[in-house]
């Protein structure tokens, strides 16, 4: 009784009407199928199949025989049928992006896609509320019983909600729900909107913008990836008919070449993505009758972007810590996908090599404990611990050879601890000081953007640091909260954005005007048990913001913050942004004294000191106030507390202050630290001069004075 089974499955699937059960008795009756009977489904007229799968899909291609031959009789059902069949087969290319034998659905997923069932759709960094059970609920787009692509819900204001709707981040939760659970219910759900969105997006001719952004930017390219990721999970439904093969293999088509017309000529991370969808598609629907001329361009792109994306010191060009992250996961990707596919001969021998700098920059820049700071774009909350360590673990991958890797991917377990304690990233503009590597360390990044071109992910905050100590980030960055958008939206923007909302020197309060981030390192020195940073940038047309950094005994900072310039005589403020909780930061009120600051009471006898002097005194005013902290687009995560302390700037010298910070346990210890600080560089010269060629200080803690100084 050969092929029984076979012959009873397929009579039995809901989605097929067999003509081999119903027209042949003898075959019924005996249980026999013979070798040379071909089973086939009822036929249907050939205009429910979209004409132009056979115009997109290569005919010739090995393993299609069948189609071709079903084509040039014009059977287009049966040769989209033929077609379905040799996908739910194909078994000689590799997607590393899924996994088909031990699928896995987080709660966050089945919660994504069972509300997509409702017409809800998860947009990244959007959500309507969240529920007691920590489930987020998102917003629903089914208006008047359709599905409204236009909706933006009243409070929402940031451009980012109606571009990201068009990249359907809930679909591929759905995918992986459908695999897990063999529900039908997610595959129709996702054909209906899908189907629907199609239908009232239809793909444009020639080149789109920012007004048409269903096909522009992102969209397409995020589209083209995550179908060819769903199209393995979703394919052996009895859903995934005949008829809905061609319209997804169409749109494939389409969302690749609108991707090829629109790719962006800026060097910016979307670009990354655009050539990565190419590649992608060359690679994994070699089907197509592009597949090649995608495969040539996508491959080129990508070895010359490798390099191009970055700058000498290997930092991504947008100076973003978070796109950066994303561009080289985007180029390890794309060499994963050519490695498990046999094409990494497409591909520069050194490829891997060549992201070593900005895997390294990565490793750097993150915290003890696997956090990453706001700075600039980067929205601290999606990068969690987890995250980090995902993206470390890629690294071991690509530098199998590197033991610093792996001890910072294994937290901690295997390889070896990297013994460096400064990292220099000259050329964007990043610098570290560090105590160690361990979770207790102490560590600084200074922040002096080298961006005259003004990168749109790039804040104008030269001069600010984060601080970290033993687990808490005393500093952080105040973060984005918005991308733009309406009127209301871009004010938002520019209030986090703002210079003074950093840790930074601004003049009367202004914003650094475009053009003016010019960062420049000018000294990196180790004397003694000091390390020695010297940053400047000119910030304003007449006046220079110079900050000398010396961590003294890998235990303390002490900021020396010079701003000169010729002729005029503004006020001139230095900001400090304190931890993102302002019932543990006690302001230190010691104006009539000319000394300002403030202190950490935290009962885990973590706490820092911040205390700041002047030279001159004209014009000399401090304040402190409340600002919030945004570690998630829309979402103002803290209220923290900030001072500021204000001085006019000498008519032809500097405006000149020093602050030290200080860790301590308990604020009983704050008394004895007994802390205070002069220039000791103008005994022969009026206060606030200011010397080119370098600055001195005299700091005492306690009973213990330390000399510092540093010369140009």
């Amino acid at each position: 009784m050969r092929n029984i089974f076979f012959f009873i499955t397929l009579c039995t699937v809901g989605a097929w009407s067999l003509t081999a059960c119903t027209d042949d008795e003898e075959i019924v009756a005996s249980g026999d199928v013979a070798d040379n009977v071909v089973v086939l489904p009822d036929n249907k007229p050939g205009d429910v199949i979209d004409a132009r799968l056979f115009e997109v899909i290569n005919l010739d291609y090995p393993g299609l025989e069948k189609v071709k031959s079903y084509v040039e009789v014009q059977e287009y059902y049966y040769a989209a049928y033929e077609l379905l069949k040799y996908y739910r087969n194909r078994a000689e290319i590799t997607n590393p992006n899924i996994n088909l034998i031990n699928p896995s659905l987080t709660t966050a997923e089945l919660n994504i896609a069972d509300q997509a069932l409702e017409y809800r759709f998860y947009i990244r960094n959007f959500k309507e509320s969240t529920g007691q059970d920590g489930l987020d609920l998102y917003y629903s787009f089914l208006k008047d019983g359709k599905i409204d692509w236009s909706y933006v819900p009243q409070e929402i204001t940031d451009q980012e909600f109606k571009s990201q709707i068009h990249r359907h981040q809930w679909m591929m939760s759905q995918a992986k729900a459908y695999r897990v659970t063999g529900d039908e219910k997610y595959v129709k759900s996702w054909m209906e909107v899908y189907g629907d969105w199609l239908q009232t997006f239809p793909c444009p001719e020639g080149t789109t913008d920012s007004q048409n952004p269903q096909w522009h930017g992102l969209q397409p390219a995020e589209r083209a990836m995550s179908q060819m990721d769903m199209m393995p999970y979703f394919i052996q439904s009895t859903n995934f008919t005949p008829e809905w093969l061609s319209t997804f293999l169409v749109a494939l088509a389409d969302e690749v070449e609108c991707v090829r017309r629109n790719y962006y000529t800026d060097g910016s991370n979307i670009y990354v993505t655009q050539v990565q969808a190419v590649a992608s598609a060359g690679m994994l629907m070699p089907e197509f009758k592009k597949a090649s001329e995608w495969l040539a361009e996508g491959a080129a792109k990508i070895s010359e972007q490798v390099t191009g994306q970055f700058l000498a010191d290997g930092v991504q060009c947008e100076l973003d810590p978070s796109y950066h992250i994303g561009v080289v996961d985007d180029f390890y990707s794309i060499y994963k996908l050519a490695q498990v596919n046999n094409k990494l001969t497409l591909f520069p021998a050194n490829y891997t090599d060549l992201l070593r700098k900005a895997a390294r920059f990565v490793m750097d820049i993150i915290y003890p404990n696997y956090s990453i700071d706001n700075f600039n774009d980067t929205r601290s909350s999606s990068y969690t611990k987890s995250v980090i360590i995902k993206n470390l673990k890629k690294y071991v991958e690509m530098f199998p050879d590197d033991q610093e890797f792996l001890w910072m991917a294994s937290e901690r377990k295997q390889g070896r601890a990297p013994q460096e304690l400064v990292q220099l990233y000259s050329a964007s503009g990043y610098y570290i000081l560090r105590s160690g590597w361990g979770a207790d360390a102490t560590m600084m990044v200074l922040k002096n953007n080298n961006n005259p071109d003004n990168k749109w992910h790039c804040q104008a905050d030269n001069g600010t640091f984060g601080l970290y100590r033993n687990g808490r980030n005393f500093c952080p960055d105040a973060g984005v909260y918005s991308y733009g958008g309406t009127s209301a939206s871009n004010a938002d923007r520019a209030a986090f954005a703002a210079t003074k909302m950093h840790n930074t020197m601004t003049r009367e309060g202004a914003n650094i005007p475009s053009g003016r981030m010019k960062g420049q390192l000018l000294l990196q020195k180790t004397q003694g048990n000091t390390e020695i940073l010297v940053t400047e940038n000119a910030s304003y047309s007449d006046l220079t913001h110079r900050r000398a950094v010396f961590f003294v005994d890998r235990t303390f900072f002490v900021l020396v913050d010079e701003g000169y310039g010729s002729g005029s005589t503004p006020v001139v403020n230095l900001n400090f942004k304190l931890c993102p909780t302002k019932d543990n930061v006690i302001i230190d009120d010691l104006s009539s004294q000319y000394q300002y600051g403030a202190h950490t009471s935290f009962s885990d006898n973590n706490n820092m000191l911040f205390r700041t002097f002047v030279e001159t005194t004209e014009g000399y005013n401090a304040l402190n106030n409340t600002a919030y902290v945004s570690e998630k687009l829309g979402e103002k995560t803290a209220q923290r507390r900030f001072y500021q302390v204000d001085i006019t700037k000498p008519a032809e010298g500097a405006a000149r202050f020093i602050t030290v910070i200080y860790p301590f346990q308990t604020e009983g210890d704050i008394e004895s630290l007994n802390i205070s600080a002069r220039f000791t560089d103008n005994s022969d010269t009026p206060a606030g001069t200011f010397h080119a060629s370098g600055a001195a200080v005299e700091v005492t803690v306690g009973d213990k004075n330390y000399e510092l100084s540093y010369s140009l």
